[in-house]
């Protein structure tokens, strides 16, 4: 028999000191805003009505703040997953995209134009980190079959992520999905190892 499907909900952590300054933050261990906590806050409101099975997140302090009022809310533990790191940006770390073009402007363009096939120097594969957290996810759906399971994680490896298990090029993926709101809610239904998005970036109270 076919094993029932799986439902994962992709929340990206609520906002952070560096993003609300649209700095980019990959591995750097960046705190929480107010505001980030608050929307922690909402994503738990709606963790409590959501009929969870299971919690699993990033490691970087940034998800696992984030998914800790879900936890309360649930009773559940938040399990952390390595693999749901978000990419190393290498220079542009700390940084804005302004701020890099000023001193490194062909990167830049190039990036743009196919930020998978030209990350910014001394960044993460992102054809790699599409290929971890995809099978990150996999792994979680095999583990979970029929169940709930609320994934906190970062914007960029979400997207990356969703052109891999969808099939589309990571080459489109700031186009195709231009950006998760903090917080807000993606839910994918997995079977038998084939992925369906069922709703994108809907937002939490």
């Amino acid at each position: 028999m076919t094993p029932a499907p799986t439902t994962l909900f992709l929340a990206r952590h609520g906002e952070t000191v560096w993003h609300a300054e649209n700095r980019y933050a990959g591995v750097s261990d960046i705190d929480l805003t107010p505001r980030g906590v608050e929307q922690a806050d909402g994503l738990g409101a709606w963790a409590a009505e959501a009929r969870l099975d299971a919690i699993v997140t990033s490691p970087l302090s940034r998800a696992r703040r984030t998914a800790a009022p879900s936890a309360v809310a649930t009773g559940l533990d938040a399990v952390v997953e390595p693999e749901l790191l978000e990419l190393d940006f290498g220079i542009i770390e700390g940084r804005t995209i302004g701020e890099l073009e000023a001193s490194h402007p062909g990167e830049v363009a190039a990036f743009r134009r196919d930020p998978a096939a030209h990350p910014l120097p001394g960044g993460e594969d992102p054809k790699a980190a599409a290929g971890r957290g995809a099978a990150a996810l996999l792994r979680l759906a095999d583990l979970h079959p029929g169940r709930r399971v609320l994934v906190v994680a970062h914007n960029t490896l979400f997207r990356l992520v969703l052109c891999r298990l969808l099939g589309i090029p990571e080459s489109e993926y700031r186009r195709v999905f231009p950006g998760l709101r903090n917080c807000a809610v993606t839910e994918l239904r997995v079977s038998d190892g084939q992925v369906s998005l069922m709703s994108y970036n809907v937002p939490t109270p």
